[in-house]
């Protein structure tokens, strides 16, 4: 079995008027603990939105990755890949 999830994490960033969206790929089953550790891996880059802006939630669950998309674009179970700030495409097709 195994999975995973595309998570979006709204940071703030100096210089910008609003926090950015920040991807990550998490290699693990549970929604949950895929929220909590996109939002320790993006802690890194800034502090976290603590509201809702523009209609985005500051931690969102974008989509279930499934372990044949895992393999092809080579996340392992239990590995996080930090994706950056623009939009994911790879990783949200088939």
């Amino acid at each position: 079995m195994g999975g995973g999830w595309l998570i979006g994490v709204l940071v703030e960033v100096a210089g910008e008027p609003c926090p950015l969206r920040h991807y990550f790929a998490i290699g693990h089953e549970d929604q949950g603990k895929s929220e909590w550790t996109a939002i320790d891996w993006a802690t890194r880059a800034g502090p976290i939105a603590s509201s809702p802006v523009a209609g985005q939630e500051p931690v969102e669950a974008i989509r279930p990755l499934t372990s044949a998309k895992m393999k092809s674009l080579g996340l392992a179970q239990g590995e996080v890949r930090e994706l950056g700030w623009r939009h994911p495409r790879r990783w949200l097709t088939g």
